[in-house]
């Protein structure tokens, strides 16, 4: 695919600026490993409920918080970009989530694996509108579904990652070893730092707001306005389903695995391999 500028040819590829580039490199490294710190817990719940000697049950009541505390995220970290740009709610959240599952791998007893999950779910709900809204609103039209694709799809490189780190590392570190490893993510904040600039969209846009004292102050409440409120449910509706047809698959997967099959790590780790790959691929053809 390629564009005509005078009498060349561009790819798709070289349309993008060097700085649109970083921007979107910056929000995949941040939704890559924030799903290998996500998804690596779908790995460990029985080796920690064993570790801790409780009931998987409230193993999984740490997945389904983490869950619900990603929308509490998400909402704050939407307001805090259109507020003060793009850049530094990313940074904060991608160091909230890494930190969060370091804290987590230390953690002495349950309940504070518990709390410190839960407070990861918080961080990896911050980090997807604004490395979204950063890497794609500035993106050029022609391949921005595309690269939305690859970037939403590589939610499943994130998890193909833990299944691999389990498959291979387990046995020599354990699960609070995989946990900790999470802290690793942390060093993408350099690269944001360094090499990624607020999108001109949001800068210009900032700068009418201002100038004509338009700002809104209370955006979430603006969604839930009568005359907006159908799109609002919908979308909210969607989303949920989504998120409940995807989780009722995989977030117990490995967990059946290792408890009812009694397979090893590196046999859990290969079809959570397998199911990751398609979820990327899947989202580079729908993109």
């Amino acid at each position: 695919m390629a564009i005509a500028v005078g009498s060349a040819q561009v790819a798709w590829w070289k349309e993008p600026t060097r700085e649109q580039w970083h921007a979107w490199i910056a929000a995949w490294l941040g939704w890559t490993l924030d799903a290998f710190d996500f998804t690596i817990f779908l790995l460990l719940m029985l080796p920690i409920s064993q570790s801790f000697h409780v009931p998987l049950v409230d193993v999984t009541a740490v997945l389904a918080l983490t869950l619900w505390m990603r929308l509490v995220g998400a909402t704050i970290s939407g307001w805090f970009a259109d507020r003060m740009g793009r850049k530094k709610p990313l940074m904060i959240s991608i160091a909230w989530y890494s930190i969060a599952n370091l804290l987590a791998g230390l953690a002495p007893t349950f309940w504070l694996l518990f709390l410190f999950r839960a407070l990861m779910g918080i961080g990896m709900g911050a980090e997807w509108p604004v490395g979204a809204a950063l890497a794609m609103e500035q993106w050029p039209i022609r391949s921005r579904g595309f690269m939305s694709g690859v970037l939403q799809g590589s939610w499943g490189l994130g998890a193909l990652l833990s299944s691999l780190a389990y498959g291979l590392l387990y046995n020599s570190i354990g699960w609070r070893g995989l946990l900790i490893i999470g802290v690793l993510p942390a060093l993408a904040i350099l690269y944001v730092r360094r090499y990624v600039k607020e999108p001109e969209v949001w800068l210009e846009n900032r700068r009418r707001q201002r100038a004509e004292k338009r700002e809104v102050k209370v955006p979430l409440f603006s969604i839930f306005k009568l005359a907006i409120l159908g799109n609002t449910a919908t979308a909210c509706w969607w989303m949920a389903s989504n998120f409940i047809v995807a989780y009722s698959m995989t977030g117990m997967f490995a967990t059946y695995l290792q408890k009812d099959l009694q397979l090893s790590p590196a046999l859990v780790a290969l079809p959570v391999m397998l199911l990751s790959i398609g979820q990327f691929g899947s989202g580079l053809v729908w993109g």
